[in-house]
């Protein structure tokens, strides 16, 4: 049985996370790192048409030879994507040894993080995992979710946010500001929202925070 893991979300932007493989599933790989900002290495003899268009592009570096542990120098995480298996099991062993996070597609065992399913909303993210035991299932879940949460909550978590330094400027204490936060939640703003009306949105919020802030609980 696999350990337990802590869960957590990293910031990729602007740093050198490698992708070793050219196929299609390095190519999902690397389309959810550039989506979050990383410089992506690609090394892999060949590449797939999807990898070869981002290659085209400017948008990855590519080595186009077989894998060797220098190849991570300088890298945050790494990703094995081959369908060798003993080429795999290089690339965990290397980062290991160099304290780098490393995901080994279909290889729980060689992995230091899992990469969940995930459904996004704007800047509201809902990630599942499964702990590397079933990719199949935490896909059927993210399914699930994502008929069960619209856009309406990445606008809300936007409204939220704006809202968010007036909130910590005008009420005086944490119980008080969560008390606002619970309104917040409470009020028909997502329904709001979802009903596409974001100024009522915005103002059945305003209220709240305008409300508490006049009798200064």
């Amino acid at each position: 049985m696999l350990p337990a893991v802590y869960p957590i979300t990293l910031k990729v932007v602007g740093r050198k996370c490698v992708v070793v493989g050219g196929g299609v599933v390095a190519a999902r790989k690397v389309d959810a790192l550039l989506a979050a900002g990383a410089e992506v290495v690609v090394v892999a003899p060949e590449l797939c048409d999807a990898l070869a268009a981002r290659k085209a592009a400017g948008e990855i570096e590519h080595r186009g030879k077989g894998f060797e542990p220098a190849d991570l120098q300088g890298a945050l995480l790494a990703i094995a994507a081959t369908d060798a298996p003993a080429v795999n099991a290089t690339v965990s062993e290397a980062a290991n040894a160099r304290g780098i996070l490393v995901n080994v597609v279909d290889e729980p065992e060689l992995c230091s993080f899992f990469v969940p399913a995930v459904v996004r909303r704007g800047d509201v993210m809902i990630a599942i995992s499964t702990g590397g035991k079933s990719p199949a299932l935490a896909r059927r879940i993210r399914e699930e979710l994502q008929s069960q949460y619209g856009s309406e909550y990445g606008a809300f978590a936007h409204l939220l946010g704006e809202l968010r330094p007036r909130v910590m400027a005008a009420v005086s204490s944490e119980a008080q500001r969560q008390r606002v936060w619970r309104e917040m939640l409470a009020s028909d703003a997502l329904e709001l929202l979802a009903a596409g009306d974001p100024e009522q949105a915005r103002q059945a919020l305003e209220d709240i925070l305008n409300r508490r802030t006049d009798t200064k609980v």
